[in-house]
């Protein structure tokens, strides 16, 4: 008897040391690793039928993205779930490796879930398992300078060295490409991307970013704002762990102030806005031990289920009636600055900031100093007004030479047609006046921003198999977010149509000079045209190469395309064959 007692408890220490995760059995100070990760989930699959680990497209670095799926009814085809009215969290991690905490409590809490039959019945769980697996091989103890712990961890960039975390419209990594299926593929109501934060010192584990409230489609934004985050605030400081806005400072030191964080779609939650999907980035504080970050984004992650469980009849009507309502949608902001004047008194728990000698240069330095906490009001500026607002077209055109563009808008679920023949149309075009480019490249990119257009309407000709995007989808905001130029993160601030700012032909001045002459002799109107720019620009007239130049442009010579946005607006309903 006593030697199958020994047995049994042999075999159950066995099964429970086996179910340990690396952070657990490295007395919490260590993160898994990629390998670790895919290897602790493909047991839980083979051990629980609840569990799916499903692999979709390929990474830069090789390795297909894996997504895990809790189904308590074992239902792992994503629209037989919607179609249950089921909700879909999913959650995401390792955008940043070197940030892992949110890896390590997905495996526990995975476990847990499905150990102890705590599976909710009305939402479905997916879990990007690691996200950069790129970076997560990318391993040191050193690269987050500021941080404390874990032991060794990944690094921020992917192998081509990009930030995943501005990958989310531009597209340059095959990570994203992939991240884009499993997002469009599941359609989640509620998305989570663990982070870790840098910056100040203050007394809180765990601060939020939440998708920013005026950007979120009202409804959404209202349950966000009245529902969703005050749950989150109040179930988290009942475990333990009480919550602040994540800390963008206006000043050096949290005393100034605070604002929110406007992320636009170059970043995952700004993403998820343009799909109606509510999005979250918890941020663990880098000076926190590594054992309480990961705890607190476990008990965070365990209350997001809980709350999407308990809300899930209205999250699910919240999400039809947005998508219903922007389908109909017809004035879109693009563009947004914060409203300085609104700002809202926050209680704070920081440590007083100080100045004292440095020993490196001698000079005053910043420091906090722990043995001072305080808790004082401050003031918390999270109002931001659209400061460019456009009209939609009925539709875009788009020239099919465009591969890129168009394939990105598929992968988001935006139906795409094509012209079944030769057609002119009358659409309108934008001519690029004005744009400013950064002088140093920025995640690959030279990127455009305050982007001015001249709006013009043309009879253009378009060809058999150039596509039609229709703006009366529930995908409209991507659409207009991406194919409107002005717009934050648009395609052409990314630089994908940067041919159309270049010219292909000029002229030979000895040549033109006597073409120019011609040409006001013929035309007076462009005489006088010429007469008053020099007026406008006195130095103008002491330039022979200027004017020749502005002649050539106002001219029939000059190309039409040239600054030419090449995707028109049709801003008038016609019938066009479709294939």
């Amino acid at each position: 008897m006593g030697r199958l007692i020994f047995i049994l408890f042999f075999l159950t220490a066995t099964g429970t040391l086996a179910q340990q995760t690396p952070f657990e059995r490295s007395n919490k100070k260590e993160t898994a690793t990629y390998t670790e990760v895919i290897h602790y989930y493909r047991s839980l699959a083979k051990t629980y039928p609840q569990a799916k680990l499903i692999t979709y497209g390929p990474t830069d670095f090789g390795p297909s993205l894996q997504l895990l799926v809790l189904s308590k009814d074992k239902m792992f085809d994503p629209v037989a779930i919607r179609k249950s009215n089921k909700r879909i969290l999913l959650i995401n991690n390792g955008i940043h490796p070197g940030e892992p905490e949110g890896i390590d409590a997905s495996m526990m809490l995975a476990r847990d879930l499905l150990k102890e039959n705590k599976l909710p019945k009305n939402v479905v769980i997916c879990i990007i398992p690691v996200y950069n697996i790129d970076g997560s091989f990318n391993r040191s103890s050193t690269s987050r300078a500021n941080q404390n712990g874990p032991i060794a961890y990944g690094f921020r960039g992917n192998s081509k060295n990009y930030d995943l975390n501005r990958d989310f419209i531009k597209t340059d990594s095959k990570n994203s490409q992939s991240f884009q299926e499993i997002f469009n593929t599941w359609q989640p109501e509620i998305f989570v991307d663990t982070h870790t934060s840098n910056g100040a010192d203050y007394q809180y584990t765990m601060t939020l970013i939440p998708t920013h409230k005026d950007k979120l489609q009202p409804l959404l934004s209202t349950y966000l704002t009245e529902t969703l985050v005050p749950s989150l605030y109040q179930e988290m400081e009942k475990k333990g762990y009480e919550m602040i806005p994540y800390v963008n400072s206006i000043g050096e030191t949290p005393d100034q102030g605070i604002t929110g964080f406007l992320e636009s779609p170059r970043y995952s939650t700004g993403y998820a806005t343009l799909h109606n999907t509510i999005g979250f980035m918890p941020e663990t504080h880098m000076l926190k031990a590594f054992d309480k970050r990961v705890d607190a984004t476990y008990k965070l992650l365990q209350t997001y289920i809980d709350v999407v469980a308990r809300d899930a009849k209205l999250i699910g009507e919240n999400r039809k009636k947005a998508d219903e309502a922007v389908a109909m949608q017809q004035n879109f902001a693009i563009d947004w600055k914060l409203n300085k004047d609104e700002y809202s008194n926050l209680m704070f728990k920081g440590y007083a900031a100080k100045q004292k000698p440095s020993e490196v240069s001698g000079l005053d330095r910043l420091y906090y100093d722990r043995n001072e906490p305080y808790t004082r009001e401050i003031k918390y500026w999270n109002t931001f007004e659209p400061s460019l607002t456009i009209g939609k077209p009925i539709a875009y055109l788009i020239p099919q030479a465009w591969t890129k563009v168009v394939e990105l808008l598929k992968l988001n679920r935006v139906k795409v047609q094509q012209l079944g023949r030769d057609a002119v149309i009358p659409v309108e075009m934008y001519y690029i006046n004005n744009y400013k480019t950064a002088t140093r490249p920025f995640e690959g990119h030279y990127l455009h921003t305050a982007v001015k257009v001249n709006p013009t309407v043309q009879e253009l000709p378009f060809y058999a198999g150039d596509y039609i995007v229709y703006v009366n989808q529930p995908a409209n905001r991507y659409i207009v977010e991406t194919l409107e130029p002005q717009a934050i993160d648009s395609f052409f601030n990314w630089n994908f149509f940067d041919a159309i700012l270049g010219m292909k032909e000029h002229f030979s001045a000895y040549v033109f000079e006597d073409t120019a002459a011609e040409l006001l002799k013929k035309d007076p109107a462009l005489r006088e045209k010429l007469e008053k720019e020099k007026a406008a620009k006195p130095e103008m007239a002491k330039d022979a190469e200027a004017q020749l130049d502005f002649i050539y442009k106002n001219s029939g010579y000059y190309e039409k395309t040239h600054t030419r946005y090449p995707i028109g607006r049709l801003l008038k309903d016609q019938h066009l064959t479709l294939k």
